[in-house]
């Protein structure tokens, strides 16, 4: 047993491939001399080229990741700067919007009284969806 793996380790591994005594020889030198080539030809190469490449380095996992992020992070500056941005003047065009948000979120927590619901029903409305 052990004797044979000695054997087996001093001898030398044969090499992983032989390129002169290649059962399978390539038909088409590469990479091919551009200069012989025809525009045609060299255009075609390219294309295939620029094809494989995309395919081989796209990352659709990656990209839906950032655009998932892109498009929260969007969102979050739109509804933080709509809704809660201290704007430093005295009326904005966000004021009915802002009013009717601070209206909702006062009232999550506390039970309305049975009078003060048709108030809070005309409230409640949406600023955009109410008659001028």
């Amino acid at each position: 047993m052990y004797p044979s793996r000695i054997l087996r380790a001093v001898a030398q591994d044969p090499p992983l491939f032989d390129f002169e005594n290649n059962p399978y020889p390539a038909k088409k030198v590469w990479p091919p001399n551009f200069d012989k080539l025809s525009h045609k030809h060299q255009f075609r190469l390219e294309r295939r080229y620029r094809r494989r490449a995309k395919l081989k380095y796209a990352r659709p996992q990656w990209n839906k990741g950032v655009k998932l992020a892109q498009w929260g992070l969007s969102g979050f500056v739109l509804v933080y700067g709509v809704l809660f941005l201290d704007w430093k003047s005295e009326r904005t065009p966000f004021d009915p919007i802002r009013t009717w948000f601070k209206g909702i979120t006062d009232n999550i927590w506390t039970m309305p009284a049975h009078g003060s619901q048709t108030q809070n029903d005309n409230n409640e409305q949406s600023p955009i969806a109410r008659p001028t």
